[in-house]
């Protein structure tokens, strides 16, 4: 069943907008990876200065959901999406100008912030009009556009890195934000009537939080998405210092590489499509699992076995990918379905739960082991121990 639309905003055109609003966040983190191990020599800093440009990033983008979440709640998601990736173009000039590392800094954290809008308002406008099958179907959408990001921007930093130096990659990324700037000033109207809107009180938005982390229905498929991306984010800050440090491949090759990653995560949108009306979400849930405990024993294993081989890094990578177009809209669809009411604390909620497990998948990564690939081979295993602990423990929880 679903709610009609204001006049132009179609279920297409909603996926389309959410699409390319998120896909804002993945554009921040994969056109520089090339660049990394060039920026890292650049400003005279070492491996882990530059992977801690990813956990700043994350750690603002975390916070920003919180607040971004109940401001479009009281004043609408298209005015909210306009003020915040106005700051978000702000942080990546700020980022392009940066002549030390912790201006740099400073610019990835206004950029984290100010992105915060895409996951929230994309999944916010799609439960303010549609449930169910219906609204994983848009999910669904949402993530087949967002996977065209990833796809294109390793590659699109490999040329700018040839031509140019990491710093006009920003001035890239400025440029896609004023895009969506004016997409959502042309072409977006508002899905939040005025009377379904909630004031902007701390006791309000603190109760609604309240209230959220009080539901397990909620947290524990937000738990399992955040632990999703903290594998996903895990291996993205290690994978660059892998395949151009260790294993000795050209910014362009490692660009060629990533394709791969990005393939296995459209294949597993148009599956989830597929299967998301005959399986419903728990059953798109189920198989994500299955797919993570491979994909985490693979980690544990081949790279140990053939530690020169690119296929024992990116096959376990692959089959994470998988895992993950099946989980991030069921999941998240699940999370929100009882919320309705507060949609805009929700997403805000789920995607806090997101991208604070790609911020702890990032930190960990670059802090916590000697060496990246010592990184992969532990933690990717352990965040998969925990997702089958979550599960079953939920599993148990609703058969008690």
């Amino acid at each position: 069943m679903t709610t009609p639309l204001p006049a132009g905003m179609s279920a297409r055109r909603t996926a389309i907008v959410g699409g390319l609003m998120v896909a804002t966040g993945p554009l921040s983190l994969t056109l520089y990876a090339p660049a990394l191990p060039t920026l890292v020599a650049d400003l005279g800093t070492t491996d882990t200065g530059g992977k801690l440009t990813l956990t700043v990033y994350f750690a603002a983008f975390a916070l920003g959901q919180l607040i971004c979440g109940p401001l479009s709640d009281r004043f609408g998601r298209r005015s909210v999406g306009i003020a915040f990736f106005a700051i978000y173009v702000i942080g990546s000039l700020v980022a392009a100008l940066a002549p030390t590392l912790e201006v740099l800094f400073l610019g990835r954290f206004i950029q984290g912030f100010g992105v915060s809008a895409g996951v929230a308002l994309s999944r916010a406008m799609v439960r303010d009009s549609f449930s169910g099958a219906e609204a994983i179907r848009i999910l669904t959408m949402v993530n087949l556009i967002l996977t065209i990001m990833p796809a294109v921007a390793p590659t699109l930093g490999s040329v700018i890195l040839a031509f140019g130096s990491w710093h006009h990659m920003f001035v890239v990324m400025a440029g896609f934000g004023l895009a969506i700037l004016a997409l959502l000033g042309t072409n977006v109207r508002e899905t939040l009537s005025e009377e379904a809107r909630i004031p902007f009180r701390p006791a309000i938005i603190f109760g609604n939080y309240r209230q959220l982390l009080g539901a397990a229905d909620f947290v524990v498929p937000s738990l399992l998405l955040g632990l999703a991306f903290s594998g996903f984010h895990g291996f993205t800050a290690l994978l660059p210092f892998v395949l151009i440090d260790d294993l000795g491949m050209t910014p362009f090759q490692f660009a060629m590489t990533m394709m791969a990653q990005t393939a296995s995560f459209i294949a597993g949108n148009v599956a989830a499509s597929f299967l998301a009306p005959r399986v419903g979400g728990s059953g798109l849930i189920a198989i994500a699992l299955v797919l993570m405990v491979v994909s985490g024993l693979g980690f544990a294993i081949l790279p140990r076995l053939y530690p020169l081989s690119i296929i024992a890094l990116m096959a376990p990578v692959g089959v994470w990918m998988l895992g993950l177009a099946f989980i991030g809209p069921s999941a998240t669809t699940s999370a929100m379905a009882g919320f309705g009411g507060m949609a805009g604390a929700a997403a805000a909620l789920t995607g806090f739960f997101q991208v604070g497990g790609g911020f702890a998948g990032s930190l960990a990564a670059g802090a916590l082991f000697p060496d990246a690939i010592t990184a992969l081979t532990i933690q990717l295993p352990v965040v998969a121990l925990l997702i089958t602990v979550l599960a079953l423990w939920n599993w148990r929880r609703k058969k008690a």
